[in-house]
């Protein structure tokens, strides 16, 4: 294994230190479009694992072994990007900080991922997902009217706002770097973009009248016509009809013809969704399913994550695929002229030390295993 051979990436070399959520999910991400992914484990490797790790080969580096960080900025002499998600001051004191790589290779992409930022009076602490959303404003924006805020999971934070917002970054710092031979710091703060992530919502409190109460707006839960409800079976439909021609065919639809011409009438609304809660759950949800399939009412079922790889539509377009016997997302985005291919399964730490070495071009691989500050999986 010595990388991908496609993907609109292919020849990239990315060198990740090893971590936890989004700076993994990125270096899934870069590997499956086709980047050389390289992880540097530790040698006693964390008994906590999200097992993003697929993709990449694996090289143990004692990072307190006098030749540890070296052996590191060795490697970054031969990337083109380095990710790592330690907090502010962390990989400067293990001597793999920015400054320390670019003096090996000014052309480096050097990707920093954290949840607060590398300043600002909170950027020491502590904080997962959770913690990050709830100061950007969106979590206290997702939830019902006189509930609780709802916890997205950690998708908004840690992989919408974080992951994405730093491989996009990395992306273009790489196409600066290769246009101008300059590397740069990419300074990936989840607090950052979560914020971004919500520039519409921003934008319609500026100018639309967007209330900060929860389930008051038209894409809370406060609509009626952009909701969910429950069917007879203890199953759920999604409802999204926002345009006037959408919400026409949903009533049409569901039965309710008398509802027409209330859409925008907020006076009706309380009295619309019990309307059209009672209706919803006066039948199971495959009937309708069917009722809605293929109309242009926005009308979906709700489903779980086994069902989620059933479905028509997904199954269609590919969107699992099969790594190891079990279904994994299929890569994303999709490209017309070099096609990417699932990251491959998640190696040992250590099962590529001296190869990596080697196949990178790093002088004394061998010298550098024998001293210690690389090690190799024990049964290689």
């Amino acid at each position: 294994m010595t990388g991908s051979a496609q993907g609109p990436l292919a020849g990239v070399r990315v060198l990740e230190i090893a971590g936890l959520g989004p700076a993994p999910m990125a270096s899934l991400l870069l590997s499956e479009l086709g980047a050389d992914v390289v992880r540097v484990d530790r040698p006693k490797p964390s008994p906590i694992s999200d097992f993003l790790e697929r993709g990449r080969r694996s090289i143990i580096i004692d990072l307190k072994h006098p030749g540890g960080a070296d052996t590191v900025l060795r490697l970054a002499e031969r990337a083109d990007v380095l990710i790592e998600g330690f907090r502010p001051g962390v990989a400067e004191r293990l001597g793999i900080g920015p400054a320390a790589a670019h003096a090996r290779n000014p052309r480096l992409v050097y990707g920093r991922m954290t949840g607060w930022g590398q300043h600002g009076p909170r950027a020491d602490t502590a904080g997962h997902d959770i913690n990050y959303i709830s100061l950007t404003g969106a979590l206290a924006a997702i939830g019902r009217a006189g509930g609780p805020p709802q916890v997205p999971l950690n998708l908004l934070g840690d992989f919408g706002g974080g992951a994405l917002y730093l491989v996009v970054g990395v992306l273009a710092a790489l196409h600066h770097a290769r246009a101008t031979g300059e590397g740069q710091i990419v300074d990936a703060a989840i607090v950052d973009g979560v914020t971004h992530l919500s520039a519409m919502i921003w934008a319609e409190r500026r100018h639309n009248g967007w209330a900060d109460e929860r389930g008051r707006n038209l894409l809370d839960t406060g609509a009626p016509y952009y909701d969910v409800y429950a069917t007879s079976d203890g199953g759920w439909m999604s409802v999204g009809a926002l345009e006037p021609q959408f919400y026409a065919r949903f009533v049409e639809l569901l039965g309710m013809p008398e509802w027409a011409r209330s859409q925008h009438d907020r006076t009706a609304w309380p009295r619309m969704r019990e309307a059209f809660a009672a209706r919803f759950a006066s039948h199971p949800r495959a009937e309708w399913e069917k009722v809605f399939d293929g109309a242009d009412a926005c009308v979906t079922p709700v489903l779980n994550w086994s069902e989620a790889l059933r479905e028509p539509h997904m199954t269609a377009r590919n969107v699992h695929v099969t790594a190891e016997g079990e279904a994994v997302p299929a890569p994303a985005p999709r490209f017309s002229a070099t096609a990417t291919r699932a990251a491959g399964p998640r190696a040992a730490p250590g099962a590529h030390s001296l190869e990596v070495l080697e196949d990178w071009d790093v002088p004394g691989a061998r010298e550098l295993l024998s001293g210690g500050s690389v090690m190799q999986r024990p049964d290689e």
